[in-house]
């Protein structure tokens, strides 16, 4: 990879997540605040990224790998949700706004599809190659969280320019894809099907009973997961906390760091400790929540943030990378595909609208709500998740293999 592919590659991955930073962070607040939202109002909205994560693979399976280069829709899309994110920014009421988020997410939901797609092509050995320019993504949504708490716009009540900085960036990204390297249709004139768009020729992998457990356990964590993402901006917001949008950029940066760290750990952990760790960190999380405030237990509100690293990273790029090793050479994209819809797709749908319904249980005055009430359930949820994963998953030395299926015995890394 040349010196110039690798700056566009690493300016491609910092647009990206800086755009979804800008406004994915501070929107409850933004909503609770500006159009006086409900929680279970603030819950759709953030649903919208379940259902773009549900409907995206249709349009990458359907338009971008039988008939445009990648580079060329990602352009589009990005033009597309510039004009969108404007748009969010003047609206003056939920019901529009939900109509344009979620116009918004299906169009940006696909990016991150492709994003890596064009990565990919450019590398020999997307093994070594892809972490280092994936790592300006993290940086990214670090910068649009600063500079948020630097221009503090919570306190001010200009949440409304987040997504003005959101269309900017996303205009900026469009039009230098346009300068991409060139990402061919990687299945044209192919005939796709419904089973190749959801992965569903994945599927067999079911049958391996770890990988059943591993795969209800990664649905059932995303339930909590949904209540992180809706109101820990919004829960920072009313306890008073300053900066809040910068103070959760410390999660990212965990993410980084963990992320570094992975091979060290993989090594002496293994795939289900390392799972179990994530898991118990969802707990703790929560727990630290519960109990944090801003004065003795401050401690514990930062603690909640930064075990972000091992809640992410622990968890999910275990999963991505012990179902990429079982899945075996055949079925690697489509069992990716499968676990993404799993998760993203229908597993935090759930927990999104859950939390809604329980913020609303728990809210005392329009300003406030009982957090301490409402942390104890998802913390709740993913205690027991743990526990069930810890009696039920064996991470086998060699797994057996299932009809239809490739599935390569685990590297030593791997287990």
């Amino acid at each position: 990879m040349t010196a110039g592919i690798r700056v566009k590659l690493s300016t491609m991955m910092f647009l990206e997540f800086f755009i979804w930073g800008s406004w994915f962070v501070t929107m409850g607040t933004y909503l609770a605040n500006n159009l006086h939202a409900t929680g279970l109002q603030n819950s759709g909205a953030y649903a919208t990224q379940s259902w773009g994560a549900i409907i995206a693979p249709f349009i990458i399976g359907l338009i971008a790998d039988r008939y445009f280069s990648a580079q060329k829709i990602l352009g589009i899309l990005h033009l597309m949700g510039a004009a969108l994110m404007w748009y969010e920014s003047t609206a003056s009421d939920f019901s529009p706004f939900y109509l344009g988020i979620l116009a918004y997410m299906i169009i940006y939901m696909p990016t991150l599809a492709l994003v890596n797609s064009v990565s990919f092509k450019q590398m020999k050995n997307p093994d070594k190659e892809f972490p280092s320019i994936r790592v300006f993504g993290t940086i990214g949504w670090i910068v649009a969280g600063l500079l948020i708490g630097w221009l503090n716009w919570e306190h001010a009540g200009k949440l409304s320019l987040t997504f003005e900085m959101a269309a900017i960036a996303s205009l900026i990204l469009g039009l230098i894809s346009f300068t991409l390297p060139n990402t061919p249709p990687a299945k044209r004139g192919q005939k796709t099907t419904l089973g190749d768009i959801i992965g569903l020729d994945s599927i067999g992998l079911l049958k391996n009973k770890s990988y059943l457990i591993f795969f209800l356990a990664s649905v059932a964590i995303c339930i909590p997961l949904a209540f992180y993402y809706n109101y820990t901006n919004l829960f920072l917001n009313q306890i008073g906390m300053q900066k809040a949008a910068s103070v959760q950029s410390l999660g990212q940066v965990s993410e980084f760091l963990f992320m570094i760290a992975m091979p060290f750990f993989f090594v002496r952990l293994g795939v289900k400790k390392m799972l179990a760790m994530g898991m118990l960190a969802w707990a703790l999380r929560y727990l630290f929540f519960a109990y944090g405030n801003l004065d003795s237990n401050y401690w514990m509100l930062i603690g909640g943030i930064i075990l972000h690293g091992v809640c992410y990273d622990f968890f999910f790029v275990t999963g991505q990378i012990y179902t990429d090793r079982l899945a075996g050479e055949r079925f690697k994209s489509a069992a990716q595909g499968f676990i993404t819809l799993a998760t993203y797709g229908v597993g935090m749908l759930i927990g999104f609208y859950i939390s809604g319904s329980i913020v609303d249980k728990w809210q005392t005055s329009p300003t406030s709500h009982n957090w301490q009430s409402i942390w104890l359930i998802p913390g709740g949820i993913a205690a027991v998740v743990l526990v069930l994963f810890m009696l039920l998953f064996t991470d086998k030395n060699r797994t057996e293999t299932q009809p239809g299926l490739d599935i390569e015995e685990p590297s030593p890394s791997a287990r």
